[in-house]
């Protein structure tokens, strides 16, 4: 039970009925009429813009049309208190007692769909996320990136949408040999006892290569790695093979696991690349000629030189960018052109990229490429991962390095666990660096929204668990003959705010909001809950031990949401803290 659209309906519904009796002009549509959440200090429980919507096209003032208005709606519902007109025109309704009554029957009978947007369309998504080079572990940076990707996937999963999550494997390029040549001095190291150089800065030299190359010689007996040329071909394949292990486990201790692992590679030697770039050559979007130095690149030491270009300045980027490098080799963004075209033939609704900061320049890009390859500029939507700042004792904090010259997702988990990591990465919006404070993560109080939500969740349980009951049943009454206090009605209106926070989520694709609502929901709770501890009429408990039917479902429904949000955020609800 959305309320917020079952007033929207109504109000849609007394406007066209206005409109047939003459009383008022409805303009050509009602798109910009919305239903939101009023500012607390106004006490009401709904407000709605429509006024001010129509006043235009009905030549009068908001505030005037808003009276009318406010008239025809209290006139139309006996659940409704009183509506009340706020400058400059918005209609607050408040609703009596019984109204949330009402509201909770209806969400413990469908507990399995509160929250899900039944009227929007369902589409077909590819999120992509995470595409670390495979040459090591994961790094802080990539969590984010990760927690982010996967909640966004099960954010539109719970709104019924289908959704592919794939990881794009960068294995073709410089780096992967650079990276191959790594692991072949560490196989050196070992064999023949050679000391890794590690005085040359195109290497990679963190220790996880030593596990690298111990596990290839081990599963490769027969190599013979006296010649690199040779076996450099296999080795690459081995490497890169043992990079995606890791890659998979790091993932795993996340709690991620994709569907597409989707090679760059492979792409190029299925001439993929080559194909999309006669596709837009025939499209009159690739012509040969010279860009400008870089910016920061010193003109003196920048060679112009004919090369194949992307005109991606038609679709508003600040130059056309280069397909093909001097050595005839296809840049970056080519390969990234025709693995979009390959998501593209795919036939997805909507495709999700999750980009690092380091990648925001390449937004544009990217998305000129899609929008012409689609003609569409609304197919592809780019999320970027902000940067992360671990803080211990107020101060930066750097933990073990043995993996290289970063910190990696298995020694943040090691420190914190899944929860933990997986809730403070989505604390604020992914576009803004977030703090990562480990003394927050381990208090335990109010200041660690995991612990808070989490405890909420425990504290419901002990009432099942003292009465015998199970808080997982599905519970039954016949009788809702009840009415709920002031403190009860004020988290019951957070409770219907819950669909709405689903619907941004979704359509904004900002999963953030989901343990920002689960924080305030669970502040609500705590607050209610210590009010016993004073007065033992608030408890839920009385002294014969018996639970009253309202205070049951009341208990339900909200321990219904909060389960509902940390399974979309990742997260276990334990019944004992």
């Amino acid at each position: 039970m959305n309320i917020f659209d079952l007033y929207l309906d109504k109000i849609k519904k007394i406007l066209k009925e206005l409109s047939k009796s003459g009383k008022l002009i409805l303009p050509e549509n009602l798109d910009g009429i919305s239903t939101e959440i009023p500012p607390s200090k106004f006490n009401s429980d709904i407000s709605t813009n429509v006024a001010m919507v129509i006043s235009k096209v009905n030549k009068k003032s908001p505030t005037d049309l808003a009276d009318t208005l406010a008239k025809a709606i209290k006139q139309s519902d006996q659940l409704i208190e009183d509506i009340s007109i706020v400058n400059p025109g918005f209609i607050n309704i408040k609703f009596k007692p019984i109204f949330w009554t009402n509201f909770v029957a209806e969400i413990i009978k469908n507990s399995k769909t509160f929250g899900i947007n039944t009227k929007e369309k369902k589409k077909n998504y590819l999120v992509e996320f995470v595409s670390a080079n495979p040459t090591g572990p994961l790094h802080v940076g990539h969590c984010r990136g990760a927690v982010l990707g996967d909640v966004i996937t099960n954010v539109l999963l719970f709104n019924k949408h289908k959704v592919t999550k794939e990881y794009y494997v960068n294995d073709y390029g410089n780096q992967i040999i650079n990276f191959t040549k790594s692991v072949y001095f560490r196989i050196r190291e070992i064999i023949f006892d050679e000391p890794f150089p590690s005085d040359n800065e195109d290497l990679y030299p963190g220790d996880y290569l030593i596990d690298f190359a111990q596990n290839i010689i081990k599963a490769n007996k027969k190599i013979d790695f006296k010649n690199f040329d040779k076996i450099s071909d296999n080795l690459t394949t081995l490497a890169i093979d043992e990079a995606l292990k890791l890659i998979k486990k790091n993932l795993n201790s996340l709690g991620i696991k994709h569907d597409n692992f989707v090679s760059e590679k492979k792409l190029v030697e299925n001439q993929e690349v080559e194909k999309v770039i006669k596709y837009l050559q025939k499209s009159k979007f690739i012509y040969k000629g010279k860009i400008k130095a870089p910016a920061g690149e010193e003109n003196n030491k920048w060679v112009e030189r004919e090369q194949l270009l992307f005109r991606s300045t038609d679709f508003g980027d600040d130059k056309d960018r280069a397909l093909q490098k001097s050595d005839g080799a296809w840049t970056y963004f080519a390969s990234d052109v025709g693995y979009h075209k390959n998501k593209l033939d795919r036939k997805f609704d909507h495709l999700i990229n999750i980009l690092g900061s380091d990648h925001i320049g390449y937004f544009k890009r990217i998305s000129s490429s899609v929008e012409a390859l689609s003609n569409s500029k609304k197919i592809l939507i780019c999320k970027v991962s902000q940067l992360v700042k671990l803080i211990k004792d107020k101060k930066p904090f750097k933990m073990s390095k043995r993996k290289g010259d970063y910190i990696t997702v298995d020694d943040l988990i090691n420190e914190v666990g899944k929860d933990a990591t997986r809730f403070i990465m989505l604390n604020r919006s992914s576009d803004v660096e977030l703090d990562f404070d480990f003394d927050n993560v381990i208090e335990k109080s109010k200041d660690n929204p995991l612990y808070y939500v989490q405890y909420s969740y425990a504290r419901i349980a002990s009432v099942f668990r003292h009465l015998d009951k199970d808080l997982k049943s599905e519970i039954v009454l016949n009788k809702y003959d009840f009415l709920y206090s002031k403190y009860e009605i004020d988290i019951l209106k957070k409770i219907s705010e819950w669909p709405k926070c689903i619907d941004i989520a979704t359509n904004k694709l900002e999963p953030h909001r989901i343990p920002t609502y689960l924080y305030e929901l669970a502040s609500l709770f705590h607050s209610y809950w210590n009010l016993g501890k004073d007065n033992s009429d608030k408890r839920f408990i009385n002294k014969n031990n018996i639970i009253s039917d309202d205070k049951l479902i009341f208990l339900k429904a909200i321990s219904n949401v909060i389960k509902s949000g940390m399974d979309i955020v990742g997260v276990s609800v334990p019944e004992r803290m």
